[in-house]
């Protein structure tokens, strides 16, 4: 009984969590600063995009030659080729154009870990450490096409708030920010800039304390314990937030017992089949028997995924970072490479290089899991669940900010969903998770001018959602060749 009313209690309150968190996160825009506005294309009251393919988000069908009338920073009308462009309107003829939302990432980093002194044989020394990438990620991201993200975890949040600030105010270039809180981490950690929870007092003061600086997301991981993590559930419930989770020593249907309100990387860190698996402890196999056990169509995996959709929980697709267990599966983007420093290319392809050159059968395990998350998080759609999108650009060059987000939707296609569904997920998805489906996520009058004008036909062929040319954000719209210039040779730098 006393089990059943506090899943009750969690429930009702994570339905609330996105209230208290919204309009933090969608600040009212700000014209930009003077520093800024060499990076805007365009920047006048009134702007029409004419000719353009409409992709609105929602799934349903592409539009051919459609209409969009930009004004105020809202989405004012869409129609066909005969909508009127208002007096002293800015026109723009997009023909062979296509605009989607402004994707919404859900696993977005800030950082860039740096393995000190690694070598080709992939040996370094420690510690780990986490520089932050405070000037090239927000613009990598927007470049892409983000134009909200949530940073899914701060290994710096005062610098994350900050940063916030600066671009609400408009006197920095990045998209819209839900800032998760510090790494709500428990001891063992490979990270020495993580702070090791005490017990489930320290979780709910750590909480408290975050909530109260301006965090509006909270995220638990891998040593975290059921009490901890239970601690950190309600307080942040209690203050309207939410709660997802990189788990590992708390299982799936443990953390979903707990009320959690998302769980990150699909089901790649679920460690309820792990053999030996012990309470509150992450073991060495960190999920991989689990994920080689539950195939698609298992029993097991049925009855997790009808547990997460009973209890409302959502899963956030990060098949990027996984991607790259997988030998040869990984394209070598050259933009990407592009804004990498010298250290973090050479890093990252030393790493690209054990995994491509090595016999197959080494990594055959990989290949399966890779697989079979794929079919899961198809199954978990399927079933109703709220798939949600981002790539975890954490340290591994092939995952950049912005590119990995792009190149999340791609695999979302390589899953099964057809491009408009990813497009779907890494939307609209996203931004109902948030609580600002009313705003943002879809194209459509009275909503935010959060918008993507990439050259090309993504709803044929999804690769063309790399060919971004301007990134509309609150109606202004950045020149996304010129941002990503900008940081050219630097992320793994500043």
């Amino acid at each position: 009984m006393l089990k059943s009313m506090f899943l009750g209690s969690a429930a009702a309150l994570a339905l609330a969590a996105s209230a208290h968190a919204a309009p933090q996160i969608l600040a009212p825009p700000a014209p930009p600063a003077a520093s800024v506005q060499p990076y805007v294309k365009v920047g006048g009251p009134v702007t029409v995009l004419k000719h353009v393919r409409l992709i609105d988000g929602t799934g349903g069908p592409a539009q051919e030659d459609r209409t969009l009338v930009v004004q105020g920073g809202k989405i004012a009308a869409v129609g066909g080729p005969e909508l009127a462009a208002p007096g002293g309107a800015q026109v723009l003829d997009l023909p062979g154009h296509t605009v989607i939302p402004g994707l919404v990432g859900m696993h977005d980093h800030m950082y860039y870990i740096a393995r000190p002194n690694m070598d080709a044989a992939g040996h370094s020394e420690p510690p780990l450490m986490v520089p932050q990438m405070t000037f090239s990620s927000p613009r990598l991201y927007l470049a892409a096409g983000v134009t909200t993200m949530r940073t899914t975890g701060s290994v710096e949040p005062y610098v994350d708030l900050n940063v916030k600030s600066l671009i609400d105010a408009g006197g920095m270039i990045g998209p819209h920010m839900d800032v998760t809180g510090p790494y709500l981490e428990g001891s063992g950690s490979a990270f020495i800039q993580m702070h090791p929870l005490k017990d489930a007092a320290d979780a709910t003061r750590t909480v408290a304390y975050w909530a109260d600086m301006g965090a509006t997301s909270f995220k638990a991981y891998m040593n975290i314990t059921r009490d901890e993590l239970g601690a950190a559930i309600v307080e942040a419930h209690k203050r309207g937030l939410k709660l997802t989770g990189h788990l590992c020593s708390v299982t799936y249907p443990e953390a979903i017992a707990l009320g959690i309100d998302d769980l990150e990387h699909g089901f790649f860190v679920n460690t309820q089949l792990d053999p030996g698996k012990q309470p509150d402890v992450c073991p060495r196999t960190s999920g991989d028997p689990t994920l080689l056990a539950m195939t698609p169509d298992s029993p097991e995996a049925d009855k997790l995924i009808r547990l997460m959709v009973d209890h409302h929980v959502a899963l956030t697709s990060t098949l990027p970072v996984f991607e790259q267990r997988v030998p040869g599966h990984s394209p070598l983007n050259p933009k990407a490479m592009a804004v990498l420093t010298v250290e973090a290319r050479e890093a990252y392809l030393y790493a690209r290089n054990l995994t491509n050159q090595a016999p197959r059968d080494r990594y055959a395990d990989a290949a399966k899991e890779f697989q079979n998350d794929l079919g899961l998080e198809h199954r978990f759609v399927a079933a109703g669940g709220l798939l949600i999108a981002g790539p975890d650009p954490t340290g591994n060059g092939g995952v950049i900010p912005g590119f990995g987000d792009q190149r999340e939707v791609e695999l979302l296609v390589e899953a099964g969903f057809t491009p408009l569904e990813a497009i779907k997920i890494a939307t609209l998805n996203g931004a109902a998770y948030l609580g600002l489906a009313d705003r943002i996520g879809s194209i459509a009058p009275g909503k935010d001018a959060d918008l993507v004008v990439v050259k090309g036909d993504p709803s044929k062929a999804i690769a063309d959602i790399e060919n971004v040319e301007i990134v509309f954000k609150d109606g202004i719209g950045y020149d996304a060749p010129k941002l990503l210039e900008s940081v050219k040779g630097r992320y793994g730098q500043y």
